[in-house]
Order: structure tokens, then C-alpha cells, then sequence
């Protein structure tokens, strides 16, 4: 008997099962490839410029820094400049009704060493001048500056040289955490006691080595001051102190402080062209080499400002007594200043500050250009900078330097405060 033939369901179920085939061909590949490739191009084009601009950031981050900070640390030195511990210069002294006798005769040779020894006009020149500036010029002599040139070494071409001069505002034994009096070191004391009889302190005058400021003399064994302060080492300042307004205390000493600032071309290896700001400070009674503080300073630049007119439009003048507008209430002086600067000027080598600009400095115009550290590829600086009140020249500006490192200019304003504030009257 035959066999029903199979249904076409069954014939095609009973045939071997075939999966179909599938992938990329060729062209698809190759398309995915390409595209991978833009994606990973992009991805790394991000990366290159996410790192450039942190680079770049960073970068100005730290001329931002770098400039802020050089301001800070001027700004808290000058601001203390002719700080004397109570002791005001007589032709600064609004209450003196003679002729001033410690007027300024000569800027004094800012980097003299203690040891010289100084004598009492160098000492009046150094108290009535607390600021002095000083330029480098474009083209560098040599020496760079004839008082200093052992400790402004490899300066910065067109920047300035700044020395000021206070005492520390920490008064050896008396405040907390201040040295003593140490022999090294030069001090300053101020005389308030009154009273011309008191019993001197133990010691003997007549072996006192040096003193400036001070005659001491000896009356039926009793000490007569004649002067109102004493600068001296700290073992003589120990030996023979001055009073307080007790007549009893000895005057506090004050470490007196002198600061040289300017730019060197180099920061750790001469060549390295890496300017940077540089201190010499006067310890151990003379200049230190200096040390290095901020990289990047590439200009420096100081102009003071001149008190040299008074309230009431006269000139200043000391070879007469103070004379008043109102001379029962003793008000506007009219040959004094009032303690706002009327001009400023820069101290150039060809137009060097005088005794009579330097005594009459109350304020100081600080320009600082800072130079980032590291050359930003495409970049070009074309840009001039004014360092002055106003350029009309091009001596007043730095640049263009037309090389590829980024600059910022910075400037600040700083009062003498202790200058400034002994000219002021009421109105």
C-alpha cells in the first residue's frame, strides 16, 4: 500500500534549519572606522585644549599671585617707613617753635655700613629721609649703584631700587616673642622723661664706645640728657638705656630696620632669565646679600609723592619757624606741608630725588610688571606698559617685548603714614 505523500508543511519541516548570516561588510567597517576615529580625534582635540586653558589659567593664576603679593610685602614695609618709636624730627614736629636744626642736608649713602662708624649728620639725614629711590637705567653701568653695588647685583635694566627705613614694631623687651637687645644688631631708643636730673642707670658713661642722637654728660654724678633719642648697638643700648615718661623705666628699644628691594635678571642661576624680586636687609649692622622673594617681576618702578605746598598755597619751607594761620588755635601752618602730596616724582639717574624732595615725601606710587613664567605658544606681547603717572615718553614704558610670555601691570598707592600724619592740622 503506498505511503501518503507528505504534506508541504511537512517537507519544508523536515529540512536541515539554516540561520540566516549576518555582520559588517567591508564598506560598513571601514565607514565605522572612520567615524571612530573623528570621535577619538575630538575627544583628544578636548583633552589638548582642556589642558592648554588649565595651563594657561594656572599660569595666570600665579602672575596674579605673584603681583598681589609683591604689593602686599611693599605695601606693609613702606607703610611703616619713618616709624621712630615716638620720636618725631623737629622740622617735622608742628609743636618745635624754632628754627629746626635737623633739617636733611644730603641724601644719605643708603647701604653704610654701621661699622664706618655713622656719625650725627649721617644720622640726621637717615632719620629725616626714611625713603629713598634710586633708578637703574636701560643700559646697566657698572657699578649699578655706587653706594649699593655690592648687594644690587645683576638688576633688571629700566627698574628702580627702593630702601626704607623704620624701626620694628616690636619693642625688645617689652613685647612678647621680641628679642633682646643684641650686640649685633642696631637699636633706637626715644627719651620721654622730662626731668634733666634723674639719676643715670648703673654704668659708666665714659665707656660707652659709640652714641648717636645723645650727649650725655655727667653733673655732681647726676645724667642731663640734651637730645630726645639714642641709636646705638645693643649691648651699649643695654649699658645706658633712656627713660620712659616716668623717669623711671628704661625706653623700650627698637630693632631698627633698613630694606633694599629691587629686581635681579635671574632667579637661581645667573642666565636663567627668570627676573625676580630680590631684599638686602641691614642686619648685624650692614646690607645682607640679598635673597630672592617673588619670581616673575620683570619691572619695578617707584615715584613719590611730594608734600611740598600747605594748605593755605604757601611753599614749604624750614629755615624759619613754623608760622600759623591762626596762631591762637594753631592751625594751617603756612610754610609747612599738610600731609597730602601735591606731585610726584621719579628718582632717575639723570634727575636724582634731592634732600629736599626725599624729606618731603609722604606717599609712594608703586608699579610692579609681572611676567608669567613660562612662553604661551601662538602668543605674541605687543603691548607697551606705562610705569608713571603718565608716559609721554618712551623712557616712562616697558616694551613691547614681542616675545611670547603674558604680562600684567600692577599699581598701589602708599601712604607714609607716620610722615604724613605729624603735617596734619584741623582746617
Amino acid at each position: 500500500m503506498n505511503r501518503p505523500a507528505l504534506l508541504l508543511s511537512e517537507r519544508f519541516s523536515a529540512r536541515p534549519h539554516r540561520r540566516a548570516q549576518s555582520g559588517f561588510t567591508l564598506v560598513e567597517l571601514m565607514i565605522s572606522m572612520v567615524l571612530g576615529l573623528f570621535i577619538v580625534l575630538a575627544l583628544l582635540t578636548l583633552l589638548i585644549n582642556v589642558n592648554r586653558n588649565n595651563s594657561e589659567m594656572t599660569k595666570s593664576n600665579r602672575t596674579i599671585e605673584n603681583g598681589r603679593f609683591a604689593l602686599q610685602l611693599l605695601e606693609a614695609d613702606v607703610s611703616h617707613a619713618g616709624f621712630w618709636g615716638g620720636f618725631v624730627p623737629l622740622f617735622d614736629d608742628l609743636t618745635n617753635t624754632a628754627v629746626p636744626a635737623d633739617v636733611p642736608t644730603a641724601a644719605p649713602d643708603p647701604c653704610l655700613s654701621y661699622a664706618t662708624p655713622w656719625d650725627a649728620t649721617y644720622v640726621t639725614n637717615l632719620i629725616g629721609i626714611p625713603l629713598q629711590a634710586y633708578e637703574i637705567p636701560a643700559v646697566v653701568p657698572s657699578p649699578t649703584v655706587p653706594a649699593c653695588a655690592t648687594r644690587v647685583v645683576n638688576p633688571q635694566p629700566s627698574t628702580d631700587v627702593l630702601v626704607v627705613r623704620h624701626l620694628e614694631p616690636c619693642m625688645a623687651g617689652v613685647d612678647a616673642g621680641c628679642a633682646a637687645p643684641t650686640a649685633a644688631d642696631v637699636y633706637f631708643q626715644t627719651a620721654r622723661c622730662t626731668d634733666t636730673l634723674k639719676a643715670p642707670p648703673a654704668g659708666n658713661y665714659t665707656t660707652r664706645t659709640f652714641a648717636i642722637g645723645i650727649s650725655q654728660t655727667t653733673v655732681n654724678g647726676l645724667g642731663v640728657a640734651t637730645s630726645t633719642f639714642d641709636l646705638g648697638t645693643g649691648a651699649a643700648t643695654t649699658a645706658m638705656p633712656l627713660y620712659q615718661r616716668d623717669c623711671l623705666t628704661p625706653a623700650p628699644a627698637y630693632k631698627f630696620v633698613s630694606d633694599l628691594y629691587y629686581v635681579r635678571n635671574y632667579s637661581v642661576t645667573a642666565g636663567d632669565g627668570i627676573p625676580t624680586l630680590m631684599r638686602s636687609q641691614f642686619t648685624s649692622a650692614a646690607f645682607q646679600p640679598a635673597d630672592a622673594l617673588i619670581e616673575g617681576i620683570q619691572g619695578f618702578r617707584v615715584e613719590l609723592g611730594l608734600d611740598t605746598v600747605s594748605d593755605s598755597g604757601g611753599a614749604v619751607t624750614f629755615t624759619t619757624a613754623v608760622s600759623w594761620a591762626d596762631s591762637t588755635n594753631l592751625t594751617s601752618p603756612t610754610n609747612r606741608g599738610d600731609g597730602i602730596p601735591d606731585s610726584y616724582v621719579r628718582c632717575t639717574t639723570a634727575s636724582p630725588c634731592t634732600a629736599a624732595q626725599l624729606m618731603n615725601a609722604v606717599a609712594a606710587k608703586i608699579y610692579v610688571l609681572v611676567r608669567s613664567e613660562n612662553p604661551t605658544p601662538g602668543y605674541t606681547d605687543t603691548k607697551s606698559y606705562c610705569l608713571a603717572s603718565s608716559c609721554p615718553t618712551a623712557a616712562d614704558k616697558m616694551g613691547p617685548f614681542n616675545d611670547s610670555f603674558k604680562r600684567h601691570l600692577y599699581t598701589q598707592t602708599v601712604r607714609l603714614t607716620n610722615v604724613s600724619a605729624r603735617r596734619e592740622t584741623p582746617p
